[in-house]
């Protein structure tokens, strides 16, 4: 079927940025989330006082004066970590019954703890409350120029606003999200592009890695650049094969292809039965991969995922790749925009700009379950991102870091000295939280009426691909918590209900330990013992 072809088409005039934006802080007054009447038993936690030589405490009420289920609890907690190599580490423990109002469990509470991926507890739960479950972004394509005869005469712009799910775990084959973009522009009979493909990024600010993360992590794939536009989650894929003979060159595909990844290959296939020692280094995420090594005639392939050098021309070079397939041709270059002040778009004052087509993500609560269930950093930091450029114009780390702390310390009622947040998904080691502040707004969330799409978000014990430990035990199928994972760092914070059906919010933390793994056994241990809890009714 021939193309429709457009002329003098009129397109509505762009009004991309018109948001509110205030420029202060947060107001004080709380969100609409629904207030913890005073006297609830799931109201404030009650207070742990200190004990000498920590910053929290015993658990309180004293231990003779509890039930005998809670003091061998408390009473186990010690060996517990000593097992687990506490003494060479940190830890700090808090427990609470929602449903009685007491503290099973207390150890270190106020102390500050680097959380590592419990900080998304802190980033979901901001996000929940400020911007709400059914928020979306969208991704545009807007034109700069009039069309004439199917061909669009000025620069064609892809323009995002924080949307990280354009990839195949929303958008399933046969038709990606880049894809549609370039179908819907055949369908309104563009042929041409005469300008260049511009893809801006300019409603994020900052840099697109955060300072804090580790160097040697930042070409794995969970160390992503952070964009305002992000295909495939900012990673594309190695695929690494034999050559067709001894002495050959491996064969290398890029999946997808046109990353706009240099790759050396200085690689050689070896004969058959030989081992595979092959090396893909990259001194820095901006520098080109270079594969040293060998790989046998006849051997397995190898797959490695990286983050791309540049999210923004990466995006722009496979929507390139779309619109050519869909017989678009594009006459200039695939460039990118980061400053604001070079930037085209511009709420309300450029008349000149028209929206092509609109892409929306899915809701916020959806985004949110990927998050927490999937421990995924680069959800998490667009997440954080696009809160402080809704909330204080400023799409950086700092600006979102700025209304998550400021949502805990004003709204959820945190000290300010036991939060320090520098990014959302934990992998800073300058982050800070107590064990009390996590349980704090775990129940802050559970009397808001958020609580159920929030509790959603959370993996659960026992469920493969979500919180698989803890299986065949009474917390599984029952706690939620997230995780947390950094060297030398272990976190798990959620709710558990015991044997005797209360709900306990606790929060597990530990820093400096010899072993992640001896203390995420530890964290079972804890979370099992609860589960398993019982006490009569009064006591």
């Amino acid at each position: 079927m021939r193309k429709k072809t457009v002329r003098g088409l009129a397109f509505p005039a762009v009004a991309i940025l018109a948001l509110s934006l205030p420029s202060g802080p947060i107001p004080r007054a709380p969100l609409p989330l629904g207030a913890t009447p005073p006297e609830a038993p799931s109201g404030e936690i009650p207070p742990v006082p200190s004990a000498p030589g920590t910053s929290g405490g015993r658990a309180n009420p004293p231990a003779e004066t509890l039930d005998r289920g809670v003091v061998e609890l408390q009473r186990a907690l010690g060996g517990i970590l000593t097992t687990a190599g506490g003494r060479r580490g940190r830890w700090a423990v808090l427990a609470v019954s929602l449903d009685r109002g007491d503290t099973l469990l207390a150890l270190n509470t106020r102390e500050l703890m680097v959380p590592a991926s419990n900080m998304k507890l802190l980033t979901t739960a901001t996000a929940l409350a400020l911007l709400g479950p059914e928020f979306r972004t969208a991704t545009y394509l807007l034109a700069d120029g009039p069309l004439s005869g199917g061909a669009l005469k000025g620069n064609l712009i892809l323009f995002g606003t924080g949307d990280p799910t354009l990839s195949e775990r929303f958008f399933p084959s046969p038709l990606p999200p880049l894809d549609s973009l370039a179908l819907r522009l055949s369908l309104l009979g563009i042929e041409e592009i005469q300008g260049d493909l511009v893809v801006d990024g300019c409603f994020f600010g900052g840099p697109e890695r955060h300072p804090d993360w580790d160097p040697e992590d930042l070409n794995d794939a969970f160390a992503a650049p952070v964009a305002a536009v992000s295909f495939n989650e900012s990673i594309f894929t190695l695929r690494i094969a034999p050559g067709g003979w001894a002495g050959a060159r491996p064969r290398i595909q890029s999946v997808p292809e046109g990353t706009g990844v240099p790759v050396a290959n200085l690689a050689r296939t070896t004969a058959a039965g030989t081992p595979s020692s092959l090396l893909l280094v990259r001194d820095g995420p901006l520098d080109p991969v270079t594969i040293h090594g060998q790989i046998p005639l006849g051997g397995r392939e190898i797959w490695r995922s990286l983050p791309v050098s540049d999210p923004l021309l990466f995006a722009g070079l496979q929507l390139k790749q779309a619109l050519e397939a869909r017989g678009i041709r594009v006459g200039g270059n695939v460039r990118t925009v980061r400053d604001a002040r070079s930037s085209a778009v511009r709420a309300g004052t450029t008349s000149s700009l028209h929206v092509l087509t609109v892409q929306n993500s899915p809701p916020l609560l959806e985004i949110l379950r990927v998050v927490n269930k999937e421990s995924h950093n680069l959800f998490a930091e667009t997440v954080l991102r696009t809160l402080g450029r809704v909330m204080l114009g400023d799409g950086s780390f700092e600006g979102g870091s700025r209304v998550v702390e400021d949502f805990l310390v004003r709204t959820v009622g945190v000290p300010q000295e036991q939060i320090r947040v520098r990014d959302g998904s934990g992998l800073s080691p300058l982050n800070g939280v107590s064990a009390e502040a996590l349980v704090h707004l775990l129940d802050h969330m559970h009397a808001s009426p958020l609580w159920e799409d929030f509790w959603g978000t959370l993996p659960e014990a026992g469920v493969r691909r979500e919180l698989g430990r803890m299986g065949q035990s009474p917390a599984a199928g029952n706690l939620r918590a997230k995780t947390g994972t950094l060297t030398g760092v272990s976190a798990l914070s959620g709710m558990v209900r015991t044997r005797s059906g209360e709900r306990v919010l606790f929060s597990i933390l530990s820093n400096g330990v010899a072993s992640e793994d001896r203390s995420k056994r530890a964290e079972d241990q804890i979370g099992i013992r609860l589960a398993s809890l019982t006490r009569s009714p009064g006591n």
